[in-house]
């Protein structure tokens, strides 16, 4: 294989174990989205979501951005503590004998989703949705090609080189094609930027995440 690594040993339980910890990093994200939107309505109740305005901040629209990562690594950390039975925190490892939260799960779950929409109203979505599936399909790629098809390869083109072309091709067909099809991510993001509800999801998360990794226990119990 072009990369020799254990995915799931490697990434997805290791995020498994940082359940509490992105939690806490949710909440903060949406923090910041509600001083965002309430900045650029210029009011923190104001329903109406308009362009982006002059005087708001370069550092507070790049912080927006990092929520596209902050909610997929969200989402990865949730299922893989659902699928590997995961605890979220080492706090709770120890009250519940290294069990997961199913809570704590599908609340990674659906706020790393609704994280990952959010800046869809302001960002060129189809563009990263290119980049996303290219990266992923490249890193399958990569993973998955027997090291017989590698050498194979590596007689006509360098393997690494003919992924970065196969990463080109598909970020830009894909891209092309979500331009047609982000129409609900749109009012998604237009649904969940009111700044009150956006403190109310920040809220909920940091709680969640200060009682995994401080007191070992979840709002839930131990469901």
């Amino acid at each position: 294989m072009i990369l020799q690594i254990d995915f799931t040993e490697h990434f997805l339980k290791p995020l498994g174990k940082f359940g509490g910890f992105f939690l806490l990093i949710l909440g903060i994200m949406w923090l910041l989205y509600a001083a965002y939107e309430t900045k650029r309505r210029k009011s923190f109740k104001k329903r109406k979501v308009e362009d982006w305005d002059f005087d708001i901040t370069k550092v507070l629209k790049a912080l927006t951005y990092i929520g596209f990562i902050v909610g997929l690594l969200s989402l990865v950390s949730g299922v893989s503590g659902l699928m590997y039975r995961i605890p979220p925190s080492t706090a709770y490892a120890a009250v519940s004998e290294n069990d997961r939260n199913l809570f704590t799960s599908i609340l990674l779950i659906v706020f790393g989703i609704l994280t990952f929409v959010k800046p869809a109203n302001d960002l060129p979505l189809a563009s990263i949705v290119g980049m996303l599936v290219a990266s992923v399909v490249v890193i399958l790629l990569a993973l998955l090609i027997p090291q017989t098809v590698v050498d194979l390869i590596a007689v006509f083109i360098n393997p690494k080189l003919l992924l970065a072309i196969v990463f080109i091709i598909i970020f830009a067909i894909i891209a092309l094609t979500a331009k047609f099809y982000t129409a609900g991510f749109m009012a998604v993001s237009k649904a969940i930027s009111w700044p009150p509800l956006a403190v109310i999801f920040a809220i909920f998360c940091l709680l969640q995440g200060f009682l995994l990794l401080v007191v070992g226990v979840s709002i839930s119990g131990f469901f």
